[in-house]
């Protein structure tokens, strides 16, 4: 089986595996992340088929709807992979991706490092800010039935991560606990130069939020 087959097929996958999740989690995520890591893949120096298996795979299971269980993702992309004869490294490289991709709330120590993951969370983190960031960030909030924005309620700049796991504070606390912060936690120039621009929509978007909230737009 050539690697655009193995791609192929993985696409299907997990096509298949997320037609029914939330809505920020979904297979159009994937895709925006693939799409994204493909464009910031062309300036860097990596192995392609790894960055698009891993991209495609990074979300297959997320924690947050398996009980917090971070075991179940790379365990899914693994059985898949084997099922697909795929070398014994490439497998590896991609379980470690999804097992350090994710933001965890910002104290999280990575086990683990490769051009391929830095181009893979870019990727992924350029997904959470922006308008499809702020988007996203409703969207969950709504699924959990958090409130909007409550101003007795401080957001938690330095939370663990079960903590972070944890949270049900208001959506627009999750800008400051995360979505902001973002900005300056990318690894590639090409998702630097992206997020500066997202990352000033989401400030310009705050600052509406709280003139239309305050009465004074």
């Amino acid at each position: 089986m050539t690697d655009q087959e193995i791609i192929f097929k993985t696409q299907q996958f997990v096509q298949e595996t997320l037609k029914d999740a939330e809505g920020g989690h979904d297979w159009f995520h994937i895709l925006r992340v693939w799409n994204n890591a493909k464009l910031i893949a062309k300036s860097e120096e990596v192995t392609l088929f790894i960055v698009e298996l891993g991209a495609l795979l990074h979300d297959i299971a997320d924690a947050k709807f398996h009980d917090g269980d971070e075991t179940v993702g790379p365990k899914i992309a693994r059985a898949f992979l084997e099922s697909l004869h795929v070398n014994k490294e490439t497998v590896l490289h991609v379980e470690r991706i999804i097992t350090n991709i994710s933001y965890k709330g910002g104290n999280f120590k990575q086990t683990f490092t490769s051009p391929e993951l830095d181009v893979i969370q870019d990727a992924d983190r350029l997904d959470a800010i922006g308008a499809i960031g702020i988007a996203r960030c409703f969207n969950y909030g709504g699924f959990k039935n958090r409130a909007i924005y409550n101003p007795a309620i401080e957001p938690k700049l330095n939370m663990t991560k079960e903590e972070y796991k944890k949270s049900m504070a208001p959506t627009i606390n999750h800008f400051y606990e995360k979505l902001l912060k973002l900005k300056d936690k990318m690894n590639t120039v090409a998702g630097k130069k992206i997020a500066e621009e997202r990352h000033l929509y989401m400030e310009g978007f705050l600052e509406q939020f709280y003139g239309e909230w305050n009465g004074e737009l």
